[in-house]
């Protein structure tokens, strides 16, 4: 039985901001997703985390159900805004930010800034490309591309090849829900990889956390841990050998054990 009790919008920041809640008992979590991910194609993740957390999941702007229109700003200070927004909206205090990927800068960003009511940090794999730093090594038209194809009537079977390792589900959930990120909003979104700086928001981070990076994504290499961990001591690091970028996606239980073993828990 799922554990999905509803969606909910929330106006903050000016905008719309639409969110799915798990569970409703225990401390809050707020999951924050990547670049392409509306909030529904992480309900696997919250089924698990709803067992301990109240989870909410978010749709950004320019996503799913949340506000999106021509123009709309679209930056990682625009995202980081509107989850501190949201929070204050919400009363909500004490709260675990889990962000995956752009997510991840988002929360980072959000936690640098204003870190009053973020209790604890979970990144994962976030990019750290950057101002003089390597290009982030997922190119834009992988994304144009495919949401291209979606707002043309796009199957599971015809985004394979952008996601082999994903099961029957999860890409029918994306060939569903990928026409609602806009295109507009992933090129500032991919082109905020390479002009903000997240290492100086690194270094302003008093959050404690974790930082869960993809053995294979080729997003965090070795060398980024060894600066991170100077810049961000309070992160604890663990890696999934065997995971890409999409870490739940390509290895989900090695994904939860390494999560449940930082929260001490049972995600099993």
């Amino acid at each position: 039985m799922s554990s999905l009790l509803h969606g909910y919008h929330v106006r903050a920041n000016g905008v719309r901001l639409h969110l799915l809640r798990y569970g409703g008992h225990g401390s809050r979590m707020l999951l924050l997703p990547g670049i392409t991910s509306p909030a529904i194609t992480w309900g696997f993740v919250a089924e698990r985390l709803a067992r301990h957390f109240d989870v909410h999941v978010l749709d950004f702007r320019g996503r799913g159900l949340s506000s999106s229109a021509p123009g709309m700003d679209a930056s990682l200070d625009a995202m980081a805004t509107d989850v501190l927004a949201l929070l204050e909206v919400q009363g909500w205090s004490s709260v675990t930010l889990l962000g995956h990927s752009m997510g991840a800068r988002v929360a980072i960003r959000a936690a640098a800034r204003d870190a009053r009511r973020i209790d604890r940090l979970l990144l994962v794999d976030p990019p750290v490309s950057g101002p003089g730093r390597r290009p982030y090594p997922v190119p834009l038209s992988w994304y144009v591309e495919s949401i291209r194809m979606a707002i043309e009537g796009v199957t599971a079977d015809e985004l394979r090849p952008y996601a082999p390792t994903w099961t029957d589900e999860q890409l029918q959930l994306r060939a569903e829900w990928l026409h609602t990120c806009s295109e507009e909003a992933i090129v500032q979104a991919h082109a905020g990889f390479h002009s903000d700086d997240i290492h100086a928001d690194l270094a302003k981070l008093q959050t404690p956390g974790l930082l869960m990076t993809a053995g294979r994504g080729g997003v965090v290499l070795a060398e980024d841990l060894t600066e991170i961990e100077a810049l961000a001591p309070g992160l604890v690091q663990c890696r999934v050998q065997g995971a890409g970028h999409m870490i739940p996606w390509d290895d989900e239980d090695g994904f939860h054990r390494q999560l449940g073993e930082h929260l001490k828990i049972d995600l099993s």
